[in-house]
């Protein structure tokens, strides 16, 4: 069973519970929705998207409150969490600049009728179903396009992070959405199914483990709904030229950010032989002075996991990998006292026999593999069944695009890594899941996509 409540990760202090609400109220707050989404659908583009304008400037307003919201439910530095707030107000500005050109009908060539195009309407009332580690962002990604296309939202958050999801509910209602578009729904995972379930509910989409992922397509299946699915992610950078120490020094920054616990972040780093012992001696120096501690504190580079049992959970990963031969550079504890906290960790050595090699190591933890060649990167980096992104670093740009195409992922980059804009496309394939959020892709989904052909009145035969 759920079980809704803030439990700061820095202390291990229980500030807040909630009750997970009935399956009577599930009901209520799905038929409120259906009823709210007759008129939702029916206002015009430009109201709908001054309401998304109006959230964009909210969340610019209170960056630094909902910031500190996060910092107490899962543990992000408030640095970070200023920086997500941006994104989430970059997200909002973008569907509300673009609403009319992301709903303007596709014109076809008339093919022997006076017009042919394909229009854009809604689908209905829909569930996500969204993760801890971007409170803001993740639901965001959900939110935006789908008011602008308008349908209305359900919203279950996890359960740990009711609050920011409350607070995205009253800054959506202090923009303007009227009541019963956006609810947040306090659901037990057991009610999920039953969600879907629902005829009024027409589609979900989620974020989170493979577990959760199966279960909710399974279930999406069952019922012949549409379903997003983004989940876990073991990306590769593969690294084979240019100045490596800089190299290092961006991939340490974006292993270690949010502590590690990004689903595209780069966990796998593959560098070719000639390159590889600069490379870990520069990563392991960055994981070294990283300074891990109070996400209040504006020294913190790195914050608790999000939880004891998560950190504990990445831990036996780390001993197991230990335990069959690899070797750790830097860190490889636990820290000791409260909170969740995990020292930042380097492995190398990690070979097929460790659940490293193929499991997501969900936090502060990389993983470093020598390589001979360009080739024998792309097989490693390929090996993985995950497929949600991946990075090439080389001052050869023709080489690395070259190696960026060969990636069976969803997002591939050449010298960054993880880029995430409002009008960029986001997913993966293979485990990683299925479907794009952001960008024009994000009103591509939840949209019944249809045929308006016009012919000219029929006469009788003479």
């Amino acid at each position: 069973m759920t079980k809704y409540r803030t439990e700061d990760p820095t202390t291990g202090e229980l500030i807040h519970n909630w009750t997970s609400i009935s399956s009577d109220e599930i009901s209520a707050m799905i038929d409120a929705a259906d009823k709210a989404f007759t008129a939702w659908r029916r206002t015009c583009i430009e109201e709908r998207a001054g309401v998304l304008a109006k959230t964009a400037g909210l969340f610019q307003k209170r960056a630094e409150e909902l910031a500190q919201i996060a910092a107490t439910e899962m543990g992000k530095p408030v640095r970070q969490g200023i920086r997500e707030i941006q994104l989430v107000s970059q997200i909002f500005d973008y569907y509300a600049e673009h609403a009319a050109l992301l709903m303007a009908d596709d014109v076809l060539p008339s093919q022997g009728a006076n017009s042919s195009r394909v229009e854009k309407e809604p689908l209905g009332v829909l569930l996500g179903v969204m993760p801890w580690n971007f409170p803001y962002y993740q639901l965001a990604r959900f939110i935006a396009p789908n008011l602008v296309l308008g349908n209305t939202l359900l919203l279950k958050p996890a359960s740990i992070c009711a609050a920011s999801a409350l607070k995205m509910e009253e800054l959506l209602g202090e923009a303007g959405l009227p009541r019963n578009v956006y609810q947040t729904i306090l659901a037990d995972s057991s009610q999920i199914e039953g969600i879907i379930a629902d005829p009024r509910v027409r589609g979900v989409s989620l974020t989170g483990s493979e577990a959760a992922g199966a279960s909710v397509a399974a279930a999406a299946g069952k019922h012949l709904k549409k379903a997003v699915l983004e989940l876990g992610g073991s990306d590769p950078l593969i690294v084979l030229g240019g100045d490596i120490d800089a190299v290092a020094d961006s991939a340490a920054r974006a292993r270690l950010s949010n502590a590690g616990q990004v689903c595209n972040s780069p966990k796998r780093m593959i560098v070719v032989d000639e390159f590889y012992d600069t490379f870990v001696n520069r990563l392991a120096a960055d994981f070294s002075a990283a300074v891990v501690g109070d996400p209040r504190d504006e020294a913190t580079d790195v914050g608790p996991m999000s939880s004891i049992d998560a950190r504990d959970e990445l831990m036996r990963l780390v001993d197991d990998a230990v335990d069959h031969g690899a070797n750790v550079v830097v860190g490889g504890h636990p820290r000791p006292g409260a909170g969740a906290f995990m020292e930042a960790t380097i492995l190398t050595g990690v070979t097929r026999e460790m659940r490293a090699w193929s499991q997501e190591l969900f936090g502060p933890v990389a993983v470093v593999y020598r390589v001979a060649d360009v080739d024998e990167a792309v097989e490693l980096a390929n090996e993985s069944t995950f497929g949600l992104s991946g990075s090439v670093w080389s001052d050869d740009l023709d080489l690395a695009e070259a190696t960026a195409r060969r990636l069976n992922v969803g997002m591939t980059y050449v010298n960054e890594h993880g880029t995430s804009l409002a009008g960029l496309p986001f997913g993966g394939v293979g485990r990683s899941g299925f479907g794009r959020e952001l960008g024009t892709y994000g009103v591509d989904e939840f949209v019944n996509k249809r045929l308006l052909r016009v012919s000219n009145p029929v006469s009788a035969a003479r």
